[in-house]
């Protein structure tokens, strides 16, 4: 039992909330029911409502049904203060489903997925049919139960508040203003990037300027880090979270200040301005050979890298290739070793190693 402002409410929807009911040629489809594939008509008989309190009002059942064109549905219900009713869950098919649930429940309370419910018990007994004549098939994906809670013939004068006519009238504006009421007070689940709906969730990444191709998943991954990506999109941490989005890559980020030729603690001005120039504005990505597989990827990429950088700033690619750096530590192969010849003494102070290539200068040439 759930709590609006102004509605008690009940709700059957998940795959644990339909165990114990009675199906009749209906069958599980994810967390909904649907009709079974052979059968044009079905019915569940869902497991009865305790509301904890005797002549208690139910108000409202409400359904969350994907209906084809040619498909109609009807509810059925009834309410008791005696819990001791067993026949539901006894049923058993006996011609139409319809009929058999007809027999049973009396006339169904009304056709549709949205009605009220004038009846009054501690327990409530429901029974949705559905019936199509195509073949696309009808799927149950929650029902909610409301209870009378504030109805608009409430604040008329008492010689209106028992008028049939009046109070079914009235109902419809009294659903309308409960279903409005509902979005309001939930709308703050649709500002969740976490649980909204995914036309909603579109509309978020629209309005926060999030990038359109990611999908449902990405969106709900991306959105509660976009302030933090907006505040942080012009410093080096965002640039490399750019790239790496656009490429699958951390760059490496060299900013002009850090090889400026110009500055006094340039350890060699010439070499640098020759790598990097002296454009001030001017930034540097090291990305690994590979990264992309022809001349079109890599102007796409910068192309699109513009729109996350500052308008005076222009990026400048550089692949790095791979390399190998020799030194006098450089082991190539078998007792290979790549240096020049040193003239050495042999005498009884000198420690000759395992490694140690004993030779002259016919040995190096």
């Amino acid at each position: 039992m759930r709590e609006l402002d102004t509605q008690t409410y009940w709700n059957y929807s998940g795959a644990e909330r339909w165990k114990g009911g009675v199906y009749l040629s209906m069958e599980p489809w994810g967390d909904g029911l649907q009709l079974a594939a052979d059968a044009f008509e079905g019915a569940a008989l869902l497991p009865p409502l305790d509301s904890g309190e005797s002549d208690f009002r139910w108000g409202r059942v409400k359904l969350t049904i994907a209906l084809p064109r040619d498909a109609s549905v009807q509810i059925f219900a009834r309410a008791s203060d005696d819990p001791a009713w067993d026949a539901w869950r006894n049923l058993r098919r006996n011609g139409r489903v319809s009929e058999t649930v007809r027999t049973l429940f009396g006339p169904p309370k009304a056709s549709g997925s949205d009605v009220w419910l004038p009846d009054t018990g501690r327990w409530l007994w429901l029974a949705v049919c559905v019936a199509c004549g195509g073949t696309e098939k009808p799927r149950l994906d929650a029902v909610r139960v409301m209870a009378a809670g504030d109805h608009l013939t409430d604040y008329l004068p008492a010689i209106y508040q028992k008028q049939e006519f009046g109070y079914r009238y009235l109902s419809v504006f009294t659903a309308m203003f409960q279903d409005l009421e509902e979005r309001i007070q939930l709308s703050r689940r649709q500002l969740d990037p976490g649980a909204a709906d995914p036309d909603m969730l579109r509309y978020l990444a629209h309005w926060l300027c999030a990038e359109e191709n990611l999908s449902e998943q990405e969106l709900r991954d991306v959105l509660p880090q976009v302030i933090d990506e907006y505040e942080t999109m012009y410093t080096v941490r965002g640039i490399q979270r750019t790239v790496k989005r656009l490429t699958g890559q951390i760059p490496v980020v060299i900013e002009h200040f850090q090889v400026d030729p110009n500055d006094p603690t340039c350890g060699n001005p010439e070499l640098n301005r020759r790598l990097y120039g002296d454009d001030p504005y001017r930034l540097f990505l090291l990305l690994p050979q590979g990264t992309f597989s022809n001349q079109r990827q890599i102007e796409v990429f910068l192309n699109r890298l513009r729109e996350f950088l500052p308008a005076e700033v222009t990026p400048e690619l550089v692949i790095l290739k791979p390399g190998v750096q020799l030194d006098l530590h450089t082991y190539l192969g078998n007792n290979t070793r790549i240096g020049e010849h040193i003239a050495a003494v042999i005498d009884e102070s000198m420690t000759i190693y395992n490694d140690t290539t004993i030779g002259g200068e016919d040995h190096e040439r």
